[in-house]
């Protein structure tokens, strides 16, 4: 076996802000894996706030290279790396081996029913609420926006999207930007607002209150439920669970992780960190069992891998193993 590692960099359409984060590119970490005739391959962006980047995923995977170069299966890197986004890379990539070699499909291979998704497109940060509400009103072609917001004046915000797009369903991501007591004033106005569903209200670590709080908005957890590990503390305080596979460490993990979290009664969510269609695509297999889609990564960049998926307003097709699996 033989393995490459590479950095990418994608910029972003426009500066891509989260609560306290801004985006103006997405750095990669992109794995192949060759066993002489057939190559597959992963893409990886990392935990943020756990301290990944690129450089730290090269260098877990650089010292597990002895083994990969002997041939590992996906049970063999579940032992040799934690969930992540090295582990991630190289179990994409695995997967898309596997599936060449075998000269079957992802959805052979995973037994998941493919079908067309609905992804959300996402409203980034702005320093106002007018400058936010152009963005949707911009975003006509997509029906269901999912909204960046952080501890400064969230109602306004969502208030203006609404008047600028009555039609429009909406999810909030506010990424641990409030406290509990703002999320108890803020979260009936966004019901009244319409509002689907709040993500990741309150830091990590610090929403303990949640487990005898009766939101009148779903709320998600996405910081504070990394892998299956952390599924019995997230599912007494939230009703759905965001799963990102480069949290999972892969789609080997998140199978299982959404195949509990259904066991559980919760909601399921897939979401991305960004990225290319060879990010996402591994995504999409984990969103045909999800009843809410993040995987708009590609849209938020200048531009993406060719062939990649193919994306009409927020309507994702099925893709074929030119692009992934």
């Amino acid at each position: 076996m033989k393995i490459s590692l590479h950095f990418e960099q994608w910029p972003t359409v426009t500066p891509f802000r989260i609560a306290g984060r801004v985006y103006e590119k997405f750095e990669s970490l992109n794995v192949e894996i060759s066993d002489g005739t057939n190559v597959g391959r992963g893409e990886a962006h990392g935990v943020h706030y756990l301290g990944e980047t690129p450089s730290s995923m090269m260098a877990q995977i650089e010292a597990i290279y002895a083994d990969v170069m002997k041939g590992i299966d996906r049970t063999d890197l579940a032992r040799l790396l934690p969930p992540g986004g090295a582990r991630n890379a190289l179990d994409s990539a695995l997967w898309d081996l596997e599936a060449k070699r075998a000269g079957r499909t992802i959805w052979e291979l995973t037994e998941v029913v493919a079908k067309p998704l609905e992804t959300v497109f996402t409203i980034g940060l702005e320093s106002t609420a007018d400058k936010m509400a152009e963005k949707a009103d911009a975003a006509r072609a997509y029906g269901l926006l999912k909204v960046k917001l952080d501890g400064n004046l969230p109602v306004e915000r969502i208030r203006a999207i609404r008047t600028a797009r009555p039609d429009a369903r909406i999810v909030v991501d506010v990424n641990q930007g409030w406290t509990f007591p703002q999320l108890r004033a803020v979260a009936p106005v966004m019901a009244d607002l319409g509002v689907l569903m709040i993500e990741q209200p309150l830091p990590r670590g610090a929403d303990h209150e949640l487990e005898n709080y009766r939101s009148p908005v779903r709320l998600c957890a996405d910081e504070s439920c990394l892998h299956l590990g952390e599924l019995g503390e997230a599912a007494s305080r939230y009703q759905m669970i965001n799963i990102k596979l480069d949290k999972t460490g892969g789609l080997s993990h998140a199978l299982e992780l959404a195949s509990e979290a259904r066991a559980r009664g919760l909601g399921i969510m897939v979401g991305c960190m960004g990225g290319t269609s060879l990010a996402v695509a591994p995504a999409f297999v984990i969103g045909c069992v999800s009843d809410l889609v993040d995987i708009d990564g590609p849209l938020l960049q200048k531009c993406d891998r060719v062939p990649g998926l193919l994306y009409e307003g927020g309507r994702v097709s099925v893709f074929g193993p030119d692009v992934w699996g």
